[in-house]
């Protein structure tokens, strides 16, 4: 019997999740870009999908939460609602990588063998992790997941292809090294969460929700304050 698993994501622009059907194959799942309004609309999106599909929460198997690199506020988000929801349901949970979403989306699209992905973080720099696929298709991490300036990456251009909003955002990055970017894949999809969540179910990379954790990348911000007046 197949795994019954919600995954879902908020760490960046864009909100989604996803269930894996519990009686086939089929896949229920939702994807948007909406800046700035995760908080209101993720409970009512997953309360529609677990209706979609028939599905009670309680007879989940696991929860997929994006554990960022991204924006600090929707990482918070992905994190605090799959604990809620966890807890609720005394459910295990398992964090994946936006970064690693989106390069299991190039591989699943694609056939891709080898994947740079990059989201813009702002201040001129691009959080950033190579990914291979393994004899599973599954999208392994090579070397770490790192936040950098755009121009002090050193980019391979064999065989391998580019995905996110850094090489959006910043070009240069594959036009100089003549690297394919699949402009189609620049943020990351719940969907494609359901995969890696099962691999690592399976595997037992599985969590309590207490242990559900962010990962920043970039641990710290500074931030310019202003003076108070008076």
């Amino acid at each position: 019997m197949s795994l019954k698993v919600l995954a879902l994501d908020a760490a960046t622009e864009s909100l989604s999740a996803a269930i894996s059907a519990h009686r086939n194959k089929d896949i229920v799942s939702h994807f948007e870009v909406c800046p700035q309004e995760h908080s209101q609309k993720i409970l009512p999106l997953i309360e529609s999908l677990l209706t979609k599909d028939n599905i009670k929460l309680k007879d989940l198997d696991v929860i997929a939460f994006g554990r960022g690199p991204g924006s600090f506020t929707g990482v918070r988000i992905s994190v605090a609602i799959t604990q809620g929801l966890a807890f609720s349901a005394n459910l295990p949970v398992v964090g994946i990588s936006t970064l690693q979403t989106m390069a299991q989306q190039a591989i699943d699209e694609t056939g891709a063998k080898n994947v740079y992905a990059a989201i813009d973080a702002r201040m001129s720099e691009v959080y950033f992790a190579y990914y291979c696929a393994d004899e599973n298709g599954i999208a392994r991490l090579i070397d770490k997941e790192i936040v950098i300036k755009p121009e002090l990456l050193k980019l391979d251009s064999s065989e391998v292809v580019a995905v996110g909003t850094g090489f959006a955002t910043y070009p240069k990055l594959y036009e100089a090294d003549n690297i394919k970017f699949l402009a189609d894949i620049t943020l990351p999809n719940a969907k494609y969460m359901l995969k890696i969540a099962s691999d690592m179910y399976n595997k037992g990379g599985c969590v309590s929700a207490s242990q559900a954790q962010p990962m920043y990348v970039r641990d710290t911000v500074t931030w310019k304050k202003l003076p108070r007046k008076g």
